[in-house]
């Protein structure tokens, strides 16, 4: 029967010209609903966060990428002691770093031991020391400089009795904050007196602004507080020292109406904190601490503060501020890439949008600056503040594919500015081009450490990211970053040892891999690093070639002839000399990273798919999933999208496994020591990209999302992944 008898037989009442009008309104209706653009509004806003008690674990931060501020449950850094073994409260700008004064002068050949490689080669390492003046210069080389915290700022609130508010006596408490305007809303009440503090930090100066709106500014019983600190050389730790008042100044420079500006000193580092208020009094009340007092006159108060590298006028006020914050925003919200599971029915969806949502919040204030992240971005130190380089592709590779591409240009810089020290540091091993460093600082200098000092994953990340930024800004791409590659390039050639035996270049000892748990001096060959090897070097080939240059014939024969991956009963080892690595359960823990070599990547010669494939199920039967960390999910997860498994790859990116929980905030917790990780929020934006977008070649839709019809994901302005 064909369609039009059907329809001249079962609805003879409708006359054809309508019929088909009703069809093609039906067609065009399904397909607007089908290419309708996604709700940014509604996406961002259903995640906002809300906070209805004292959780220390729970603080919200604004910031800008170069600066951030954490505050507690009263809408401002009030409880820090409280909050100091939660997440702490911050405020750190990428500019502030400090260092405590030595008593001698250290370096690294004070920590160097030499370590035997391959032919017969002996590499200078830093390395850590525990005694005599080694063990000193190890200390002091670490922990110096750390970023310094810039200052407190909370409330001095009193109760009827004269006693000092504590945090149970906040009741009522409602706190949010508000995504699509970059804004934390802190309501609570205090003996039945309402307050209410809204907070933003400007989109490009280091500077906060807020509102207090409360009776009890009239009442007398309302203040804000200053409390500067030293800093602190700690390991993981808040980074400021209130115990060491004389060997640090706070003078004030300028008091006029309602404008305070500070100087702080605190050795050779020196910087300014510019206060702009309603009418107030501005009062010293103990050494480095200030009182704010609101003129009670009024019944909401308006307040700004600063923090300057230099001594400069800043016209920062809350109403300017709010319309700027809440202009950058949107814009961010907007222009960027999106990701909609509204339509998805496995029951999963929503926390996986969750996390989504949160960690473009996080890092976008936590991480997209001039400098590299730390691991705990600009709210608390970890390792000093300093930041890991190999972490840097697990934080910042995110902003590419999310179609914003500026954010991590704005870190790539810092590659050219220490570019002279890493060249150093191979000359001083022996090595042509720049070895880059482990665990720096603003400056480049290299930390002394067992582990950081040999690892080599971190060195072919400059050529990745500059390939990046060359696929959507070619001619800018080779004119500023052409330097970086080639002097990578040059290191990571140098540094593989041909052996005239199998007449192959290997990645040879001292080396400690990704997977970190092997001994330097027995580790060879490990097959990420080998992939990452092959795969950097021919970018670095192409860039030659794009800037009008020969192919680099050295490089090109460390690529012909690079080691083979390492393999035993159909699957990948982690390193040559681990024959046992799948049947030793000593070596079933830390990251799986051999799994990286094709998900991080893409194949590369050699690389064989079902041996990979066989890896990867074998890692996630059997694993020991404590020991990892919060980007081994995503990276797990990527390795399933290019292998065809989307079931395994929503299964990994959303194991229950204690350091892939994502707190109300959206942070990554760990541990107890390590209450927030940023890597594991880049990772997560990393990997649904690329399971959404695909990746060079793969012409599929969602690839790594499966296709039972419960995983019904939308997206607009994501970029494929190499």
């Amino acid at each position: 029967m064909t369609f039009f008898k059907y329809y001249d037989d079962v609805v003879p009442f409708m006359n054809r010209p309508l019929l088909f009008s009703i069809l093609f309104l039906m067609f065009i209706s399904c397909v607007e609903n089908q290419d309708k653009p996604i709700d940014r509004f509604a996406l961002v806003s259903r995640h906002n966060v809300r906070v209805t008690s004292a959780d220390t674990l729970g603080s919200l931060s604004v910031g800008n990428g170069e600066f951030a501020f954490t505050v507690d449950v009263s809408g401002l850094q009030t409880f820090y002691k409280e909050y100091e073994n939660g997440i702490s409260l911050g405020t750190q700008a990428q500019w502030a770093w400090h260092s405590i004064p030595a008593e001698e002068k250290y370096s690294l050949n004070d920590v160097a031991e030499e370590y035997a490689s391959c032919n017969d080669l002996q590499v200078p390492y830093a390395i850590q020391h525990n005694d005599g003046k080694a063990g000193r210069a190890t200390d002091w080389l670490r922990a110096n400089p750390h970023r310094l915290h810039l200052g407190l700022i909370g409330l001095v609130i009193t109760k009827e009795n004269g006693d000092s508010v504590k945090l149970d006596d906040l009741q009522n408490i409602d706190q949010t904050l508000d995504l699509w305007k970059g804004k934390i809303e802190s309501n609570y009440t205090i003996e039945g007196n309402p307050v209410k503090i809204e907070l933003y930090a400007h989109p490009r100066n280091d500077a906060i602004a807020a509102r207090i709106t409360s009776p009890l500014i009239a009442k007398d019983r309302l203040r804000i507080f200053f409390k500067f600190p030293y800093g602190k050389a700690c390991h993981v730790c808040p980074g400021y020292d209130f115990d060491q008042p004389g060997k640090h100044q706070t003078e004030i420079v300028n008091q006029s109406d309602n404008n305070i500006t500070l100087s702080r000193t605190l050795d050779t580092t020196k910087y300014y904190v510019q206060i702009n208020s309603d009418p107030s009094t501005f009062k010293n009340v103990a050494s480095h601490q200030y009182h704010l007092i609101p003129s009670r006159e009024r019944s909401s108060f308006e307040f700004s503060v600063a923090f300057l590298k230099e001594d400069s006028k800043q016209e920062i006020d809350f109403t300017t501020t709010q319309k700027q914050s809440g202009e950058m925003w949107e814009k961010f919200w907007t222009e960027g890439g999106a990701m909609d599971f509204s339509a998805c029915t496995d029951p999963r969806a929503r926390e996986l949008e969750r996390r989504i949502v949160l960690s473009q919040y996080l890092t976008r204030i936590q991480g997209a600056g001039s400098l590299p992240p730390q691991e705990t971005g600009l709210t608390f130190n970890s390792w000093y503040g300093k930041f890991h380089l190999e972490m840097h592709w697990w934080h910042e590779v995110q902003f590419a594919l999310w179609n914003r591409i500026d954010l991590l240009e704005k870190s790539m810089n810092w590659y050219n500015e220490v570019l002279q020290k890493a060249k150093e540091t191979a000359q001083w091993q022996g090595y042509k081009g720049a070895r880059w460093q482990k665990m720096t600082d603003p400056y480049g200098n290299e930390s002394p450490s067992g582990v950081g000092a040999f690892l080599i994953w971190q060195q072919p990340h400059p050529i990745y990211y500059a390939e990046l930024l060359y696929r959507q800004n070619p001619e800018l791409a080779l004119q500023k970053y052409k330097d970086v590659v080639f002097e990578t390039a040059a290191f990571m050639a140098s540094y593989a040892h041909y052996s005239a035996t199998d007449k192959h270049y290997h990645l040879c000892h001292p080396l400690i891999p990704a997977q970190e748990i092997f001994h330097p001096n027995e580790t060879n060959d490990p097959p990420f690093e080998l992939a990452y090897w092959r795969y950097a070097l021919t970018v670095a080939q192409k860039w030659r070639q794009r800037s009008g240059l020969p192919i680099n014939e050295e490089w090109q024969n460390v690529i012909d002839h690079l080691a083979p991956y390492p393999v035993k009963d159909h699957l990948y080892l982690p390193t040559s000399g681990t024959p046992d690595a799948y049947i030793d359960d000593q070596f079933r823990r830390d990251h799986p990273v051999v799994t990286g070599a094709y998900g991080m990547l893409p194949l590369t010669d050699n690389m064989d798919t079902s041996v990979i494939a066989n890896t990867f199920d074998e890692i996630m039967n059997k694993w020991d999933w404590p020991s990892t960390w919060g980007w081994d999910y995503p990276m797990l997860a990527m390795t399933a999208a290019r292998l065809g498994k989307p079931d395994k790859a929503i299964d990994a990116l959303l194991m229950d496994v204690q350091k892939n929980t994502y707190l109300v905030n959206g942070h990554n917790y760990q541990d107890k020591r390590l209450r927030i990780y940023l890597p594991g929020n880049g990772g997560i934006l990393t990997a649904v990209a690329m399971m959404a977008a695909g990746w060079d070649g793969c012409n599929q839709k969602n690839p790594g999302f499966p296709k039972d019809g419960t995983w019904n994901v939308r997206w607009e302005k994501l970029e494929k992944f190499p």
